[in-house]
């Protein structure tokens, strides 16, 4: 094969450009599984937060990490999160879906009135979201009370305002932590919104 290979240096060159591509294809696909995804957003159900159009970066590391020692990722409460839908159909839109994390297994998440709570041991009178994450709220039209099954998040878009997000509110449920892609490191885009969460 050597001596193939140095008779004929055309052959040579496309199978060099050949193993390039190759390796090329292989390091992206790994740097979007493991390290970094990118997404853009779609829709008014983060606003003021984020918007349509903007582009996202997505750390996969802490993710990976967790996988790797064989444990669920947890993101921290109020971090904002990419996951996949659980109700996404092939074909279908929304496939993935960006929100905050307010609820964790075994807390208790009351909205009445518009107002969102979280109970647990440490807020016995309820954390009120709201304060800690502002954005547009109005009554519901269903109010919820939930606890949070175990492995799974209750999550919100921070436009709360009723039609404007769809989440553990009102129709998507709560978000198994194996859906979740991974928490957003970057807004990249539009470059003068530029800014890390």
């Amino acid at each position: 094969m050597k001596d193939l290979l140095e008779r004929h240096q055309l052959l040579k060159d496309i199978l060099g450009i050949v193993g390039f591509i190759a390796a090329v294809f292989v390091g992206a696909l790994l740097i979007n599984y493991l390290l970094f995804r990118s997404f853009s957003v779609s829709g008014p159900s983060m606003e003021p937060t984020l918007y349509t159009g903007d582009r996202l970066i997505v750390n996969r590391l802490p993710v990976t990490w967790a996988h790797a020692q064989a444990k669920p990722y947890i993101p921290g409460r109020g971090q904002v999160i990419v996951f996949k839908n659980p109700h996404w159909t092939p074909g279908g839109a929304d496939e993935f879906i960006v929100k905050r994390v307010i609820g964790f297994p075994g807390e208790r998440v009351v909205v009445n009135g518009g107002v969102m709570k979280v109970y647990n041991t440490d807020n016995p009178d309820g954390l009120l979201v709201d304060e800690l994450h502002p954005g547009p709220t109005s009554p519901t039209a269903d109010d919820v009370d939930i606890v949070v099954p175990d492995n799974e998040l209750f999550v919100s878009g921070d436009h709360r305002q009723e039609g404007f997000s769809l989440d553990s509110r009102n129709g998507l449920g709560t978000i198994p932590y194996s859906d979740i892609i991974g928490p957003v490191a970057l807004r990249i885009y539009p470059f003068t919104e530029l800014r890390t969460f």
